[in-house]
């Protein structure tokens, strides 16, 4: 599997995290075990609802469905119940990405997942973390009409903030779930760059960005990217870095290395100038490789 990070990648990375100057930025493939894919959600949901249509693995679409079938709330109601059972990661464990994040002195972690993971990974190092989610509809600006980023003392790696930007499992009215979910909230964050605190705009523009657990093909890549770009423009000399699990798989043969070279210039070609260095491989290969580095680094 290529690891396209070299070692002044991997100096800088680990030099922005001593420094306070990384932001990671979690998807749904660090909880990988600990949670039901999105995918195997999607199937599971569009048997039980008779979907219709072909993409039924497209948890969003299949989400849409089913509020468009019933109401908008009855697909979160859904994803909540596919979490009442979870169970969390072992954070001691050598290669879990929330406990070895965790371990790192950082003020600001940034998720589009629904889970606690990681509050609860932070509460584990004997750090005080508060979790604040993005007001990207007009129910949760009524709802919560102070921010706890702007009242409160800037994050620390001792208080350190943890941002659900497309919602907690919680606050149902806060998921980002269906195709909807996602179109109000790219145009919503367009059309009022307020509803992003000043502290995230902070972390997009000015630290180096750790993308965490996604896939090329994820709703919630794509949409991060739209809505970060002029962030990532302005971000001048910081490198960010990208892990992505490999978009094709296959026995080590000329024609998958092709393919796997077709892969990696769409990527190059996808991300364009925005000094997105990638990582190719698993949270759980990066996160072990991440814990050896540092505990030498520091």
């Amino acid at each position: 599997m290529p690891n396209t990070l070299d070692e002044k990648d991997w100096q800088l990375l680990l030099s922005r995290i001593k420094d306070g100057e990384c932001t990671p930025f979690l998807g749904a493939g660090a909880c990988f075990g600990a949670l039901p894919l999105g995918r195997d959600v999607a199937l599971k949901w569009a048997r039980e609802e008779n979907y219709p249509l072909e993409d039924s693995g497209d948890l969003a679409k299949v989400a849409q469905f089913l509020a468009v079938e019933y109401d908008p709330m009855f697909p979160k109601k859904k994803i909540r119940e596919e979490f009442e059972n979870a169970v969390p990661p072992d954070f001691t464990a050598p290669d879990e990405l929330h406990g070895i994040l965790a371990d790192l002195p950082l003020p600001l972690y940034i998720t589009t997942n629904y889970d606690d993971f990681l509050v609860q990974a932070l509460k584990s190092r004997h750090r005080d973390p508060k979790r604040e989610i993005c007001r990207w509809n007009k129910f949760l600006q009524r709802k919560f009409p102070v921010s706890a980023i702007e009242s409160a003392c800037p994050p620390t790696p001792a208080n350190p903030l943890v941002f659900h930007l497309h919602g907690h499992i919680e606050i149902k009215e806060s998921l980002v779930l269906t195709e909807d979910d996602y179109l109000d909230f790219l145009r919503n964050i367009s059309e009022d760059p307020k509803l992003l605190p000043a502290r995230i705009e902070e972390a997009f523009s000015g630290t180096s960005l750790l993308f965490l657990g996604y896939s090329i093909a994820d709703w919630d890549l794509r949409v991060i990217f739209r809505s970060l770009v002029s962030y990532l423009e302005r971000s001048i000399g910081r490198a960010h870095i990208s892990v992505q699990l490999m978009p094709i798989r296959g026995e080590d043969s000329e024609d998958f290395r092709v393919k796997l070279k077709n892969a990696q210039k769409y990527l190059d070609d996808y991300y364009g100038k925005l000094a997105i260095r990638m990582y190719w491989g698993t949270c759980q290969e990066f996160a072990a490789e991440l814990r050896r580095r540092w505990e030498a680094f520091k």
